[in-house]
């Protein structure tokens, strides 16, 4: 079941730059992840808006700093006080609550969701239910100053899998989580995996860690791509 976007569940706020030499002014891009009850995205919602040119439809734009280097280049992640600012700062006045954007939504872009791959042992270590393992790709690059500042906000210990450049782990409700940070892929692409060890419930304990876990890394400049379920 796909989970109804809530009203109290903040939006992902992102600042469009000038295109160096070009007529794309500034701008602020709003997105907003669908996901299944297990916190698979399964759909991206967006709207953007320029000086003079209102909020307008943005599924071209979300695609494309996916994709495409130079649009990336001129899409930073930011939070919400900032998103303000820079709507008011643009001439837009008081820029609009999170439940009126999500009224400006109009394109759903599909992201295909598929069945659990395994990966790990099919079953949890004695004293847990249920395991789970979880991806969180993002594009974009980090500076070496930016792992290192990961490192010591997570008490980085060296001890995650081969390839990771940070790790971390807490445990929260009854829920144990373990993660690692690793780049992938030929381009600035990096993903977040999160192993998840479940004694009982804890669905909002797993949603609530990996919000905050992808929070952290958008503050750190990195773009939300998708987040998949590998167990």
């Amino acid at each position: 079941m796909i989970d109804d976007p809530r009203s109290d569940r903040p939006l992902d706020y992102h600042l469009v730059l000038p295109a160096a030499g070009g007529d794309d002014g500034e701008g602020i891009l709003v997105e907003e992840f669908i996901r299944q009850d297990d916190f698979c995205a399964t759909g991206l919602r967006s709207v953007s808006w320029t000086p003079g040119g209102g909020w307008w439809s943005s599924a071209t734009l979300s695609r494309d700093l996916r994709a495409d280097l130079a649009v990336l280049a001129r899409v930073v992640p930011t939070g919400h006080a900032e998103a303000t600012d820079a709507y008011r700062r643009l001439g837009g006045g008081e820029l609009p609550s999170g439940s009126v954007l999500r009224t400006y939504f109009r394109d759903h872009q599909p992201i295909a969701a598929t069945a659990p791959l395994r990966l790990g042992p099919a079953q949890p270590p004695e004293g847990f239910r249920e395991r789970r393992v979880y991806r969180v790709l993002f594009a974009k690059d980090l500076a070496t100053e930016q792992v290192t500042a990961l490192r010591g906000r997570w008490r980085t210990t060296g001890g995650g899998s081969a390839g990771s450049v940070a790790d971390g782990r807490h445990e929260i409700g009854g829920v144990r989580f373990t993660w690692d940070l690793r780049r992938v892929g030929r381009t600035l692409a990096w993903a977040l995996d999160v192993t998840v060890l479940m004694r009982g419930g804890g669905a909002e304990a797993v949603r609530e860690t990996l919000t905050d876990l992808t929070n952290l890394l958008r503050q750190q400049g990195l773009i939300a791509v998708t987040t998949e379920r590998f167990a």
